[in-house]
């Protein structure tokens, strides 16, 4: 017990360190300062969203760094603790010791994990699109349950969810979805996710009974909120109306009041059918457009200093980011960090936390 007891000290410490040396590469503190100058100014409380996101960021930045001041103490009082239970060999002493470490790297690990939700957008809610690949009703099948399995994570997690628009296979399944997620540092947790999974299992609909192989896209984006100016100049914009495609689309309306909106410069197409009004349709595209936009200008400046991984350009086939394999064998393998879980029912019924960690951060152990 007394080394297992030395090992998670040993760990604690470790990330505690990692911990002091993300406060330093991002300015933590100096970055409350600003934040409790930005409070006192006279006319903070007039703009409420700008107040409102000022707070949310500080409330992280403070529970962080009150964290991990409060970690250091109750390591030190854990130690005293330690060394005199060993010295009068209290076994039942230890063993409360063992069990409040155990909680307190579970602790440790959370902070360290928020430590890497705090880039510009991460606090923001965000669109999930997903796209069938070539395969037909196989691909879009996996499409559906590749929507299943976001919409559960979110469901635990307790964060809202909404269809903004859907397209349904022509037999089953779903060729295009983008559904709103909202909730705290959504994207922040989900921005990984874009790219291709692929599917490995005996097809349900096939007579045969015979393998196959099946990939759908995730591309994740957030939605910016008023503090973020994205100019789009009407000259840019094709607006098209059209009427929601699909039988039986659970939530979507079937009058001619969907729009789709292409931005000509950049080819992007976002498209909205869930109102009933075409006048609200539209006007959600336009606030899914300047989301898009303003991640395309994200990733532009990412790729400028050589840190992205995920450009909507890299999505292409032959560059899954996640397998699930659930014939012969079961197996879920994340194919940028070797994660793997060897039970795909639980990962597509929203436990994906691990790979979510994993895939953000890198994290050991």
């Amino acid at each position: 017990m007394e080394n297992e007891i030395q090992n998670y000290l040993n760990d604690i410490k470790k990330i505690n360190l990692r911990l002091r040396s993300i406060f330093d590469k991002n300015q933590i503190l100096l970055k409350l300062q600003k934040f409790e100058k930005k409070i006192l100014e006279a006319d903070f409380w007039q703009d409420k969203n700008n107040s409102k996101k000022v707070l949310k960021e500080k409330k992280l930045f403070d529970e962080l760094y009150s964290s991990y001041k409060d970690v250091n103490l109750e390591l030190k009082n854990i130690e005293d603790f330690n060394s005199l239970a060993i010295e009068e060999n209290n076994q039942e002493i230890l063993s409360d010791i063992l069990l409040t470490l155990k909680k307190l790297k579970k602790n440790v690990k959370g902070n360290e994990i928020k430590c890497f939700l705090s880039n510009e957008a991460d606090s923001l809610d965000c669109y999930l699109e997903i796209h069938a690949g070539a395969g037909g009703t196989e691909s879009q099948d996996w499409a559906e349950m590749l929507r299943r399995m976001y919409i559960k994570w979110a469901e635990r997690k307790k964060f809202d969810v909404g269809l903004m628009s859907e397209h349904r296979g022509d037999e089953a399944g779903i060729k295009s979805s983008t559904i709103k997620i909202e909730g705290d540092y959504v994207f922040g947790w989900l921005k990984k996710e874009s790219g291709i999974h692929r599917l490995v299992r005996i097809s349900p609909f096939d007579s045969g009974a015979r393998r196959h192989t099946s990939f759908a896209s995730i591309w994740v984006y957030p939605i910016i909120d008023d503090n973020i100016k994205i100019e789009i100049q009407d000259k840019d914009l094709r607006i098209d109306t059209y009427r929601s495609s699909g039988a039986g689309g659970q939530h979507v309306n079937t009058t001619d009041s969907a729009v789709r909106i292409t931005h000509l410069p950049t080819k992007i197409v976002v498209q909205c059918q869930n109102e009933r009004s075409q006048h609200k349709n539209k006007e959600t595209c336009m606030n899914m457009l300047k989301a898009r936009l303003y991640d395309h200008e994200l990733k532009k400046k990412e790729q400028e200093n050589q840190n992205t991984q995920n450009t909507k350009s890299e999505i292409g086939w032959g560059h899954q980011i996640r397998s699930y394999v659930l014939q012969p064998y079961q197996l879920v393998k994340d194919n940028r960090t070797n994660f793997e879980n060897t039970s795909p029912e639980k990962v597509l019924d929203g436990e994906i936390d691990e790979f979510l960690e994993k895939s953000l951060y890198g994290l050991d152990g």
